[in-house]
């Protein structure tokens, strides 16, 4: 039986960083890295902006080269998946039969797409925009001559695939059965922006829209709502979420659900394997010590070093600071620290402008912001969070006071 002395499953942004942080912090040992997609490691936010654009192929969206990846002497096992894990005999069985063992394991497999669950939700012209294989078949249909279609979900990812989608000249209608959207990751304030803004360059934008159906024989043809309604549809793309792809680690008794479960070094419950990633629930400083599943870029490499910190004996726990981004039209949002459980927003700047910020307080203290082209405020912003700041509400709304000048001295 093959194995290695460590397996990464799931060649996504933190599988390609714990083999290359691994190298980078002296491990000389052999690393292979299990990945379903036949692609080498590649980035996964261009999908629905640059690279469905046109604006970047599919090579410049690669994390690295082929030859880095045979210069580190890091194997890969492409279009596998990994069904089981025997904890115990430390091997790992895979979807044709084979089997793999392990010195110790990483699993890195992020999620699956959240699907419908509708009738009609398995019909072709469905889509999700989580592969290159999702975009590179809704590319084809676009490439051949469809010109409307629906978005469900308005999450950052249907907001960025419908803004992506309007500028090159479709009809775009978005789905959401909150009565807001971004309801939960973001307050009021910008909410509503992104809805105007959306709005304003044509996307039918419906609020409180609940799907009851996806009508069509083989092909999608429509979308049938809660109150009978039907709107056309050439094409559905449904971003309503993902769904932890962690099954057999579960099933192999890691305590977790949805996710899978680590402690402050991204160890699982069960011996030797980590877990990192959109599939990794963790007790996040950020958000008061609550358990929950960051799903960014940023918490994905961050965890993936402090994996390999820890096989190479420099165990650090893990308090990365949490960031994301999201580009809609030429919109640049940049967000540092995580809002839940806010209790008051300061609205800093004005969003007529479409340049301000969203400050988030709790109990007074800044725990998060939403800067929409205001990389000043980001910047400087995130050292109060950092600090755990709790400046005057009033300063705070103050444009004109720079964020770092209310920062208080140590």
């Amino acid at each position: 039986m093959d194995k290695a002395d460590i397996v990464i499953v799931g060649a996504g942004h933190g599988g390609a960083q714990c083999a290359i942080a691994l190298r980078q912090n002296g491990f000389a040992g052999t690393i292979t890295v299990i990945g379903r997609e036949p692609e080498l490691p590649y980035e996964r936010p261009p999908l629905s902006k640059e690279y469905f654009a046109r604006e970047k192929t599919f090579e410049r969206l690669l994390i690295r080269p082929p030859a880095f990846w045979a210069e580190k002497d890091v194997a890969f096992m492409l279009g596998r998946e990994v069904v089981a894990v025997d904890p115990a005999a430390k091997v790992l069985t895979l979807d044709d039969g084979a089997t793999y063992g392990y010195g110790r394991l990483v699993w890195a497999t992020g999620g699956d797409p959240r699907r419908l669950a509708c009738a009609g939700a398995d019909l072709a012209g469905v889509h999700a925009v989580r592969t290159r294989a999702d975009c590179d078949r809704l590319m084809a249909q676009v490439d051949a001559g469809i010109r409307n279609i629906v978005v469900i979900g308005g999450g950052y990812i249907g907001l960025e695939a419908a803004a992506v989608l309007t500028k090159a000249g479709l009809r775009v209608t978005l789905l959401e059965a909150l009565p807001r959207v971004l309801a939960r990751v973001a307050g009021p304030e910008l909410s509503a922006f992104y809805q105007a803004e959306h709005r304003a360059h044509g996307v039918d934008l419906r609020l409180g829209a609940m799907v009851a159906g996806l009508e069509g024989e083989s092909h999608v043809t429509g979308v049938r709502l809660a109150d009978g309604e039907v709107i056309p549809a050439e094409a559905v793309i449904v971003g309503i979420g993902i769904v932890p792809a962690v099954g057999p680690l579960i099933a192999a008794g890691a305590r977790g659900g949805p996710g899978v479960d680590v402690d402050e070094y991204c160890r699982t419950s069960l011996p030797d394997i980590y877990a990192i990633g959109d599939c990794a629930s963790y007790a996040c400083a950020y958000a008061g010590g609550a358990d929950m599943r960051v799903e960014s870029v940023q918490n994905a490499n961050d965890m993936a070093t402090c994996v390999a910190k820890a096989i190479c004996g420099e165990a650090q726990p893990y308090k990365a600071f949490p960031w994301f981004w999201s580009n809609q039209y030429d919109l640049r949002l940049q967000t540092a620290g995580i809002s839940r459980d806010y209790d008051r927003t300061v609205l800093r700047g004005d969003p007529a402008n479409r340049a301000f910020s969203v400050i988030y307080l709790k109990a007074g203290r800044v725990i998060a912001l939403d800067c929409v082209n205001m990389v000043k405020d980001y910047v400087q912003g995130r050292k109060l969070v950092e600090a755990g700041a709790r400046p005057d509400p009033a300063r705070l709304a103050d444009a004109s006071l720079a964020l770092k000048d209310l920062l208080e001295p140590a």
